[in-house]
Order: C-alpha cells, then structure tokens, then sequence
C-alpha cells in the first residue's frame, strides 16, 4: 500500500503570512496524524520563508507517523537532519530563491557529491531519497551512489494529465520499472491531487509513498481536512 505523507510547508506560509502561531504547526501535524496522514513532510528553506528550522525541532518532538525532511542539502541542512535524525531525509536540488522543487538530480554530474552526502545520512540511521526525474540513467545514478529510495519528480505528469494521461504516466511506468530493477525504494511528489493521483497509483509499480501538500491543503480549504485527508487516502487504495 502507497503511504501519505502531508507536507505541511503551506500551513507554515499562512502562519508566517500573520505572524504569531495561528495556526500552530505542531496542532496541524498531530491533526493531520489523527485524519489518517501516514507521515509529515517539511521542506526547510534558508530563507525560512515557510517551515522554520525551529520548526523541525519542535515537530521532531510529537510525530509519532513517518517524519520526511526534504531540501537541498546545504551545511546547516545537513547539521539539522543529523540532529533530528527523522525517518527519511529526501534531497533536493532547488536554488534558494526557488518558489518551489522543479527539477530532480542529475545523479552523474552530482555523483561524488551525493555519495558523501548520503553516507553521512546512512551513518546516523537515516533513510535517504533522492529526487530524480524519469530519465532512467538519472535511476541509475541514484543506485550507484547509494541511496535507499528516489522520489520522481511529478510535476510534468500533473502537466500532461489532463490531455493525456497514458503518455503522461509511461516515463514514470518506466522509471519504477527500472528503480524496481535495481532494488531502490520509490516515492513520488509535486503537484499530485485528488485530479490525477488515483491514476498515478493504478499505474506505477511498487510505489511506497506519495508526499502532498500544496493540492492537498488547498482542498482542505473547501473540503475541511480530515475529509480531505480520507479522500487523498482513498485514491492510494480504491482500484490498486
């Protein structure tokens, strides 16, 4: 079964938008835990425009599911995750003045310096995911430098969805396909909805989990958040 990991960052973007602690982060978290979240994902950024650094502590503290932190692996990221030592940490390569991921590792170019990276990671007991696009030699790259799992970056799958969502799945079919050749974990994120994740699920092989936030938050808006939590859950499961 694909396990949900709410990224609660755009939780974060509404309380710093105010100031204070409403909504407090820590609340959500364990909501979201109690609706059925079967993990948090936070997205750290220097600039803390969202998720604070305090925030990952504090979160640290009370989840109780699957706790992923994702971002680009700069020093005091690195010092952070060792600290924490979450569950998984999931490498990114977005600039700093990024608005949000758009583009996996090019796991050849970057090959010596995610090695060092996710020994370091391993050696505190941590699980580590790469973010990678399809390219199935950007797979093979992740294999070779050592990591445990790779999430595929979706964004261009949500993208071609609503045209053609067969031609729009197949890279991503492949790519499992091959992860799955290889012996790596899989997981998938960026811009996956109640619109196009059931089809996603159906389609990609051995699939562990999805991390979803922006979507997902923003249907909350409507359709308050255990529910939508529920239905978000229900597209992982129903069909698969």
């Amino acid at each position: 079964m694909t396990r949900l990991s709410v990224n609660i960052n755009k939780v974060a973007t509404l309380r710093n938008a105010r100031g204070g602690n409403n909504p407090d982060l820590v609340k959500v978290a364990l909501d979201c835990e109690r609706f059925g979240a079967q993990g948090i994902t936070v997205h750290p950024r220097p600039d803390e425009r969202h998720i604070r650094y305090r925030d990952v502590l504090d979160l640290h503290d009370v989840v109780t599911t699957e706790f992923n932190i994702e971002g680009n692996p700069d020093d005091r990221f690195i010092e952070l995750v060792k600290r924490v030592k979450p569950a998984q940490v999931t490498l990114v390569p977005d600039a700093p003045d990024a608005i949000t991921s758009n583009a996996g590792w090019d796991t050849i170019r970057h090959a010596d310096h995610l090695r060092g990276l996710i020994e370091t990671f391993k050696a505190e007991g941590i699980r580590v995911s790469i973010f990678v696009d399809t390219d199935e030699r950007m797979v093979e790259g992740a294999k070779a430098v050592g990591t445990d799992r790779i999430e595929l970056y979706t964004e261009p799958y949500a993208a071609q969805y609503p045209t053609d969502r067969e031609a729009a799945v197949a890279p991503f079919v492949r790519a499992a396909l091959k992860a799955q050749e290889l012996g790596l974990g899989l997981n998938a994120g960026h811009d996956l909805s109640l619109d196009n994740l059931r089809f996603f699920a159906q389609q990609v092989p051995r699939l562990l989990e999805v991390s979803i936030g922006h979507a997902l938050i923003c249907d909350a808006l409507y359709l308050g958040l255990e529910n939508t939590i529920q239905l978000y859950r229900r597209c992982l499961t129903e069909g698969v």
